[in-house]
């Protein structure tokens, strides 16, 4: 259980990719880790692309960037309606700045590109849709399966969810967390 002890967030909104969220989420708890779906109402369903349903344990209110080890910002359309809420984007940028795991995967850079500065001068992938405005943001644009800088973890699209989990994994095994 190499993830025993690991609080891991993964933020749901209405159309979220299925498998960009579900994946994690039990590779994650596979690992060990305690997996909270949140999203802006604790208690509420979101549906996926395909109407697959994913209830939120806690509201965007309720983390505390302190209280987790990493967050997981699925794909799909999700991601345009999580940005929306700044309590969403703060908590983001939080944990980034604690030098925790920020994974995003697919359209889930578009979180990254409202979380406050959080891209600039940073080496990404995404969705080859959402490049321009990956780039706007100021990150660095890379055609690639998984792109780790730092704490930063990004993919783009449901084939690179195994390169994704794996590194995701190795950045909460290894990077420097502050207390």
């Amino acid at each position: 259980m190499e993830l025993k002890g690991k609080r891991i967030a993964i933020l749901a909104d209405n159309v979220y990719q299925e498998m960009e969220l579900w994946y994690p989420l039990y590779r994650f708890q596979e690992a060990g880790a305690e997996v909270v779906v949140a999203g802006a109402k604790a208690g509420q369903t979101y549906t996926s692309k395909l109407g697959y349903p994913a209830t939120t344990q806690l509201s965007y209110d309720d983390l505390r960037a302190s209280e987790f080890d990493g967050v997981i910002i699925p794909g799909g359309y999700a991601p345009d309606h999580i940005r929306r809420y700044p309590k969403a984007n703060h908590f983001v940028k939080e944990i980034h700045d604690q030098g925790k795991l920020v994974a995003a995967i697919c359209h889930g850079p578009w979180v990254l590109c409202s979380a406050y500065g959080l891209l600039k001068g940073r080496r990404v992938t995404s969705f080859f849709a959402i490049k321009d405005d990956v780039v706007n943001a100021g990150a660095s644009w890379e055609d690639a399966e998984v792109v780790v800088d730092g704490n930063l973890v990004t993919s783009r699209k449901p084939d690179d969810l195994p390169a994704f989990c794996r590194a995701a994994i190795q950045v909460l095994l290894h990077a420097a967390v502050a207390v």
